[in-house]
């Protein structure tokens, strides 16, 4: 894993400072066979949230959504399926205790299959858990709105726009 200095929105940033960006990225949805869903406490706002990222130079939504589990959780996405979107920007606009921006274009995918040992890196997350979706513990609004979507894709198989 690279720093975020090094990131795509790191080195951008030392151009533009902290005015908002327009950013692409991923959130992934894990449910055990309990029908719980994998959440993990989020370091950069210290609430429950869910796996997921920005989209570096040169990835795709996919390969960006696999790096960011294993990243974030030690765990391997076998296999992915994309179930929605997410770009309303009165949830998908964020700013950080440093002060920058953004509103970001994410991709929802259910991780399907995967391998590995949950394991938390804590400049990531501060640890994860397994809960249940009509019983999360606090968490920013659009990852309590992705759970809610991605629980309504389970019920119709239909995609997901939020």
């Amino acid at each position: 894993m690279t720093g975020f200095e090094d990131s795509y929105i790191g080195r951008l940033r030392r151009l533009v400072g902290n005015r908002l960006l327009l950013v692409p990225g991923t959130r992934l949805l894990l449910a055990d066979a309990a029908g719980r869903i994998l959440i993990e406490h989020r370091r950069d706002f210290g609430v429950w949230g869910l796996p997921g990222g920005m989209v570096e130079e040169g990835e795709s939504y996919e390969a960006a959504a696999r790096r960011e589990l294993t990243e974030e959780t030690g765990l391997v996405a076998e296999a992915l399926h994309p179930f929605g979107h997410s770009s309303d920007p009165a949830l998908e606009t964020f700013t950080f205790s440093n002060g920058d921006r953004i509103q970001a274009f994410v991709a929802m995918f259910e991780v399907t299959r995967h391998s590995g040992t949950l394991a938390s890196d804590p400049r990531e997350a501060l640890g994860h858990a397994w809960a249940v979706p009509d019983s999360l513990p606090e968490m920013l609004p659009v990852m309590r709105a992705s759970v809610e979507a991605f629980v309504r894709f389970r019920k119709t198989g239909k995609y997901q726009a939020i």
